[in-house]
């Protein structure tokens, strides 16, 4: 069983600073965004937050439904002529604007996800940092909303680059800030107004990122709503005046809201869903470097709920007992302990229902014939939030855990013979979002990351993203590309325009 010890620290001022600080903060009247106004929802209805490391209640929050989501929508209608025609550069400007609020108040969004998603606030002011970082990289990126002229006759043949209008953007708890304020930067940028429906599990920083995009963006090019259950999310994607979704999620949830956008016209639909993703270490490797990039390709930081984490460790049977001793020694010196503590190195689950879902996955998967390498259970010394120690398996390919995402801190290790039974095992899932191949043979780094099906692959490395390298998967891992120039030019249509002589 891992070994973790907990802070000495725990009562520490840094600790004692955050926990005030967060005191504060959540001492204060939840409201929408809509239009140009912080509203309550518009039936009154409120749903509580619990906090994942407390356990306890938290906050009471607008319980948005189809009432409050038409008036987002008609706010975002009513603003998009004007957003549309500002020009691109002063849209450019107001995505660095929002940048510097963002950093402004970075501790603050940093310090309520760490009690509302249970992430360690380290972590989270790192996330606060790349929300700003990635408004400002689709500032920059502003000028390639670019047309293209085609020498196709004598005429003049142009193209230009349209919004949509009205784009739906609606983001996960595991990154609840980053994805909230980074994930509408390409949309305002390529001149959409956006309606933003935050995690419900999770939603007290983007709701504070409201009050300050109120006081950035002009009125209705930004609306952020959210309610406890399908009704508000269903609403937005099924408006008629939604032409653009993004979604990052689940794939149970991202085929749903293929089939109720379609259900109400033709729609550009953008998924970025889950993974169950392999990392190939092959014989000549160095197994330590390996084993601390599998720790790091898990993303045990946020507990593992992280679609691109590479929770398959697909390692060749000579090297196989070391790189897992090492795994296994490294998972037993993280610090797990509140998530407000600075030292916090690993956090929670978001919920009771996902903490419970995962230790039965766990339980199932030993009494399938997994091995237990290490954790599996709670920290022996936390009594309270929804803690798993990092767990590893060893595992046959057939076994569902390794099969399934788990959405959790589990990682399964699959040992095998040869260069086409690893490709085999990675390629057999119906996932296909990331990889991660690590050996010192380029001819064979350059072969395997061709023959695998992954939209993101990483050689001799893991878990890193990169400004403006395009993000994303295949099969049912999703469908477009974010993170770089393909995110904003996906935000808008091609128009064609004839001059005829």
């Amino acid at each position: 069983m891992t070994v973790v010890q907990g802070s000495p620290a725990q009562e520490g001022a840094a600790l004692r600073a955050n926990e005030a600080r967060v005191a504060q903060l959540l001492a204060r009247d939840w409201r929408l965004l809509v239009g140009d106004g912080l509203v309550p929802a518009r039936s009154g209805r409120t749903f509580t937050v619990q906090s994942p490391y407390t356990e306890q209640p938290i906050a009471e929050v607008p319980d948005a439904g189809e009432e409050d989501v038409e008036a987002a929508v008609a706010a975002a209608s009513a603003a998009a002529r004007d957003w549309r025609r500002t020009p691109v550069l002063e849209r450019a400007r107001y995505a660095e604007a929002l940048a510097d609020a963002i950093d402004e108040r970075a501790d603050d969004f940093a310090l309520l996800d760490a009690i509302d998603a249970g992430s360690p606030i380290t972590e989270m002011r790192a996330d606060a940092a790349r929300a700003s970082a990635g408004l400002r990289v689709f500032a920059g990126l502003a000028l390639e909303l670019k047309g293209n002229t085609i020498p196709a006759s004598e005429n003049l043949h142009l193209t230009v680059r349209e919004p949509f209008g009205v784009v739906a953007r609606i983001v996960p708890f595991n990154h609840p800030f980053m994805f909230a304020a980074g994930k509408i930067a390409a949309a305002l940028v390529a001149g959409n107004t956006v309606v933003l429906k935050p995690p419900e599990l999770a939603p007290l920083s983007a709701l504070l990122f409201g009050e300050v995009a109120k006081e950035v963006l002009p009125p209705g090019v930004l609306s952020i709503v959210v309610g406890d259950g399908p009704e508000a999310p269903r609403a937005l994607v099924r408006h008629k005046a939604v032409r653009r979704i993004g979604f990052i999620g689940s794939v149970g949830t991202g085929t749903a809201i293929q089939r109720d956008a379609a259900g109400t016209g033709v729609k550009e639909v953008t998924l970025e869903l889950g993974g169950k993703n392999a990392l190939l270490a092959f014989p000549d490797a160095d197994p330590l470097e390996v084993a601390r990039s599998a720790v790091a390709g898990m993303n045990f930081t946020w507990a593992g709920q992280s679609c691109g984490s590479t929770s398959r460790l697909l390692v060749h049977e000579s090297v196989a007992d070391e790189v897992v001793n090492e795994v296994v020694r490294l998972l037993g010196e993280l610090t797990i302990t509140s998530p407000l503590d600075p030292v916090s190195e690993m956090g929670t689950v978001i919920s009771r229902p996902h903490h419970e879902r995962i230790l039965k996955v766990i339980e199932d998967a030993r009494a399938e014939g997994a091995e237990l390498l290490t954790g599996g259970g709670r920290p022996a010394h936390l009594d309270r939030g929804y803690f798993i120690e990092p767990t590893v398996l060893a595992v046959e390919p057939s076994a569902r855990v390794a099969q399934e995402e788990v959405f959790g801190p589990v990682l399964s290790v699959l040992r095998w013979k040869d260069e086409g039974e690893a490709v085999a095992l990675a390629n057999s899932l119906d996932y296909g979002l990331t990889a991660a191949v690590w050996t010192n043979d380029i001819r064979r780094a350059h072969r395997v990351a061709d023959e695998l099906e992954a939209g993101f692959v990483w050689v001799n490395g893991s878990s890193r993203h990169f400004p403006g390298v395009p993000y994303g998967g295949v099969k049912n891992s999703g469908i477009g590309r974010e993170e770089g120039v393909d995110e904003l030019l996906s935000y808008t249509t091609v128009k064609s325009i004839n001059v005829m002589r």
